[in-house]
């Protein structure tokens, strides 16, 4: 395969505005709960645009799937669950932090523990303190919390200085302890996709001995991992749309004293068409990070800092277009810049130290 890095590096810029955009039209839903909202962008990211890039790109994900070992599939779908509750976390922390916020702390999280956990299951901890690498390594995972600390610092500042109206017509729900709680078991929770990827690699390469093309060999992967991801989201927001009394939501728009509203078609369409662009925007970030990491080369090691920083950069501007900076002062903003620009440095740092290893 030609390797090119500022291909990698330009697809790796489209993922990021992908991924750090994806929530945006679910900001624009009408009459219908935080958990209707979710499971339908779910069901577009996770199961329709996994299977429908498969088939398109020719890897007989049928084929593959009932020939590959049932171990690897087990795996790999147990993973997919364990990334599902960091999803589902992940869309709690937007819903509390807003965009900005929450990408930055949620994605800092992620950073840092898909970093730490690794070698701590594998029980090469050890060789972190060991090697220059690895304490670069820990270095960059430390830059990280620091900027994750700037972040909660910028947190409280906002709330301080922001009215109740305002906070709630930038961020309805606002709420920082709640989403630096949520936010931190996501960091931890996320980190099963790349378990669910490693696992799921006899999957690939059952796709690749059928002819599927290298850069879409871990299509099939997909499928599983994110069938995993998809069960726990699918079963929570059921739950909460039972106890919440939101089922109907799926079928008609309602005013909130239960009359139908005269635009409620309309207007569930909308939504319906909204909440799936999310999720087709969010598999469309995933799947572009998938081909620009193909075109790294040597420099593979760099793509999740790269992806990561150029996330955090446009969820940033989303979240400042959506005005849910919008009343706090000058010197805050100064916070929130710098903690954003911490985290971008942290990636780097981080991504540095894994140059050193592969050397």
């Amino acid at each position: 395969m030609l390797v090119n890095p500022f291909l990698g590096v330009v697809l790796h810029a489209i993922g990021g505005v992908a991924h750090g955009s994806f929530y945006a039209p679910l900001r624009k839903l009408r009459h219908w709960r935080w958990e209707t909202g979710w499971l339908v962008q779910g069901l577009a990211a996770w199961v329709v645009a996994p299977w429908l890039v498969a088939v398109l790109t020719g890897t007989q994900p049928l084929t593959v799937l009932q020939q590959s070992p049932v171990r690897s599939l087990e795996l790999a779908y147990l993973f997919g669950m364990m990334w599902g509750f960091g999803s589902l976390t992940f869309g709690l922390t937007m819903r509390y932090l807003g965009m900005s916020l929450g990408m930055a702390v949620a994605l800092g999280y992620c950073a840092a523990f898909g970093t730490l956990i690794p070698p701590l299951v594998q029980g090469n901890f050890g060789v972190l303190l060991t090697t220059g690498s690895g304490w670069m390594v820990l270095a960059g995972v430390a830059v990280c919390l620091a900027g994750i600390g700037l972040c909660g610092y910028a947190g409280i500042r906002k709330e301080r200085e922001m009215t109740t109206r305002e906070k709630s017509a930038a961020i309805s729900e606002f709420s920082l302890v709640k989403g630096f709680i949520v936010a931190t078991f996501s960091g931890i929770m996320s980190a099963g996709f790349a378990y669910g990827i490693k696992w799921g690699q006899p999957i690939a390469d059952v796709a690749r001995e059928l002819g599927a093309p290298d850069i879409f060999k871990n299509a099939p992967v997909f499928i599983i991992v994110m069938a995993g991801g998809f069960t726990v989201n699918c079963v929570w927001c059921l739950f909460l749309n039972w106890r919440n009394q939101s089922l109907r939501d799926y079928l008609a728009i309602r005013a909130p004293d239960g009359s139908r509203l005269a635009a409620g078609k309309a207007l569930m369409a909308v939504n319906y068409f909204l909440a799936m662009a999310a999720g087709g925007i969010w598999y469309t970030g995933f799947f572009f990070y998938g081909m620009g990491t193909t075109k790294m080369g040597r420099y593979d090691f760099s793509s999740w800092s790269i992806h990561l920083a150029f996330v955090i950069v446009f969820s940033t501007l989303c979240g400042l277009l959506a005005l849910e900076w919008k009343g706090v002062s000058r010197r805050t903003m100064g916070w929130v810049v710098l903690a954003i620009l911490i985290l971008m440095l942290s990636t780097a740092v981080t991504g540095f130290g894994n140059a050193m290893a592969a050397k």
